[in-house]
Order: C-alpha cells, then structure tokens, then sequence
C-alpha cells in the first residue's frame, strides 16, 4: 500500500501589525514534499481554514530560496495546491499515515487552537501513525491533547523553532507567544542544537520534530525512514 502524508500549511499571511507580511516558509515544504515524492508517497495539503496560503516574503530570497522552492513557485500545478488547500473537516485520518506540520511564523496563529487539525493529530498519534513537525509548525502540537486529556507532548522529546532563533530573526517583539517555553510548560522535553539555526531533528517513538528551517529535509527523512517500518 502507497503511504500517504498530509501536509499541514498556514492561511495566516501577516503578524498582530499587519505591516509585516509572512506566511509559509516555503522550503520547509518543498524540502519534505522531495523527500516524500522520492519514496513514493501521496501527498496532500490541508490548512485550518483551507483555501489559499501565502507564502513568507524572506523564505523566497537567498539563501533560504533555494532549488526545490524555485521548482515549485515556477510549476502551476504546484502553485495551484497552495490556492486550494483542503480545510480540517475535509480530511479524513484514517486515509493518512503520517502528518507534517510546516512552519513559518504564520503558523503560530492558526495552527495552536485549531479543533479540526487537534483532532486529525490525536486519531492519527493515538494509532501509531506518524506526527511530525518542522520549525514552527510544532505550534499546531502545543494544545494538542489525547483522549486521556493529557498533551501529546508531555513527556515526550521534542524540538522547533528556538526563542534564541526568533531573536536572532529579529522577530521576538513581533511573535504572538513564546513556542519554546509553553512547551516546556507542557511538559514536553524540549530539545535544541547546541547551535542556533543548524539542522536539528529528534524522534522519540511515532512523534518526529525538526527545529529549523535547515531541518526540513533530516526531519521528512526520519520521517521517511519510520514509516518503512509501519
């Protein structure tokens, strides 16, 4: 059977102050969305509140702009994915075997409360398939709760976007919350590279996170590598 990944993109395009645009980070999708197509997978995108994203004006300049970005922005069939992305009640889990949330600093204002995309992650963690995340998107993660009512992340190794990364962005007066400290408030074990902005993944059971842009691809390829043995 053709393993199936949904892809999680934000609908959110500006900060609080609507003179700083942003969006998704672009190649923290096509990064995965190429580690995925090589092993064969379907793919799909769903956002809260589906329809169009818009795209992170400094994710398409260099360096972050690199190849496989530049592919999908010029692919028309790529670029319409990203009009019509399917909203939460449109998505069926059973038909998923892992979820990847992207980032981008959009994602921390749509992703923490949405219902629909907290219920799609607890049936899909709840049966062993694989929830994952890069960068900022493990803010769709933070309010996330099982059946029991505990977090998904209590207890458990993790990582995303450092609160030194968002000062060192030059973002942390912008940001609504600090990611990194409500998830230790959480409980999760929250864990960063010695080094900001360098490729971090860690894995801990069916939960796959990424810290940064840079880690996109390592992220997508545990996830890769975990779904061989499912």
């Amino acid at each position: 059977m053709t393993k199936r990944v949904l892809h999680v993109v934000t609908n959110v395009g500006h900060y609080d102050d609507p003179s700083h645009p942003t969006g998704l980070w672009l190649s923290e999708l096509t990064h995965a969305w190429h580690v995925f197509a090589g092993a064969g997978y379907d793919q799909a995108l769903v956002s809260p509140a589906g329809g169009s994203v818009p795209l992170e004006p400094r994710a398409l300049k260099f360096p972050n702009y690199d190849k496989t970005a530049k592919a999908w922005r010029s692919d028309p069939a790529k670029m319409a994915l990203l009009e019509h992305t399917a909203s939460p009640d449109q998505v069926d889990p059973a038909d998923y075997d892992a979820i990847f949330f992207t980032g981008g600093h959009a994602v921390m204002y749509d992703f923490l409360d949405s219902e629909g995309l907290q219920l799609i992650t607890r049936e899909l963690f709840e049966r062993g398939a694989i929830v994952s995340s890069v960068c900022h998107g493990y803010c769709g993660l933070l309010n996330t709760t099982l059946s029991d009512g505990s977090y998904l992340i209590a207890g458990r190794r993790m990582t995303g976007f450092a609160w030194r990364e968002e000062e060192l962005a030059g973002v942390a007066k912008l940001v609504p919350y600090n990611a990194e400290q409500i998830a230790k408030e959480r409980g999760a074990r929250y864990e960063k590279a010695r080094l900001p902005f360098v490729s971090h993944v860690v894995a801990e059971g069916n939960l796959v996170t990424g810290q940064n842009p840079g880690s996109a691809k390592a992220t997508a390829k545990h996830v890769a590598a975990a779904l061989t043995t499912r």
